[in-house]
């Protein structure tokens, strides 16, 4: 495991090296290469000097067009590759509310539950354009969404798995985000606070569940890899090269 987390930017409070983990076979994900965040548009000028210095290249923005109007940014050197995902639960949530339903908190889980569940099936397009960016451009990356937890752990945990980390570990990365993320008011909008703590939270639950369909509904990581992202072994194994440690 990698030691005790802290985000490495003072303007975002969930940006973090994904390097260091070890795989199955003992090889070591390579540091400096690919960051995680929350969205990046507080930055400060020390922290624009950090992602310099991290030789940055490209951000990959996970965010829909709405949060990409409230929160932009621009950072010097730096492309800004969209990759968006509508924060759809959001605007789920927003209309049972004003249909007058308070959701549960088991019902607020279980509607996390299923957004992961979408991010298997119907963003896997978009999740292997992100894989492929990373084969494409293989400098220095950081990727990203609002809070940095759930299309951005959903794509950190992708990562992971295609590069042979097991779950376990790839769960401890995904819930490290409860100890990093400054939760943000003025983007969390409205709502009964046990909702709230769900939403801008993350659970094993929420991870597990696109595990879970990506072992009933494809035959485990592998095949979800290859079959619905695209990725054959050969693509593979280049990532791997890229992004392992050698020896």
């Amino acid at each position: 495991m990698n030691p005790s987390p802290s985000s490495l930017l003072q303007g975002a409070s969930n940006f973090r090296d994904i390097g260091g983990y070890r795989n199955v076979d003992g090889r070591r994900v390579r540091r400096g290469q690919v960051f995680r965040s929350d969205h990046l548009a507080s930055l400060t000028a020390d922290d624009l000097d950090r992602i310099k210095a991290f030789g940055v290249g490209h951000s990959l923005d996970f965010r829909g067009a709405v949060e990409v109007e409230t929160t932009p940014y621009a950072l010097p050197g730096v492309q800004r590759v969209a990759f968006s995902i509508e924060p759809t639960v959001i605007a789920r949530m927003q209309a049972l509310v004003a249909q007058g339903v308070v959701p549960s908190t088991e019902d607020t889980v279980e509607l996390m539950r299923e957004t992961y569940r979408h991010f298997v099936n119907r963003n896997a397009d978009t999740y292997a354009r992100f894989l492929k960016h990373l084969l494409d451009k293989p400098t220095p990356q950081v990727f990203h969404c609002t809070a940095g937890k759930d299309r951005t752990g959903f794509a950190a945990a992708l990562l992971l798995s295609a590069l042979g980390v097991d779950r376990a570990t790839t769960l401890h990365d995904y819930l490290l985000t409860n100890q990093l993320y400054k939760r943000d008011a003025r983007l969390e909008g409205q709502g009964h606070p046990h909702v709230m703590k769900v939403l801008w939270q993350v659970q094993p639950a929420f991870l597990n569940a696109a595990f879970d369909t990506v072992d009933k509904e494809h035959g485990g990581m592998q095949g979800y890899l290859h079959d619905a992202l695209g990725l054959g072994s050969q693509e593979l194994g280049e990532l791997q090269r890229l992004l392992l440690e050698q020896g």
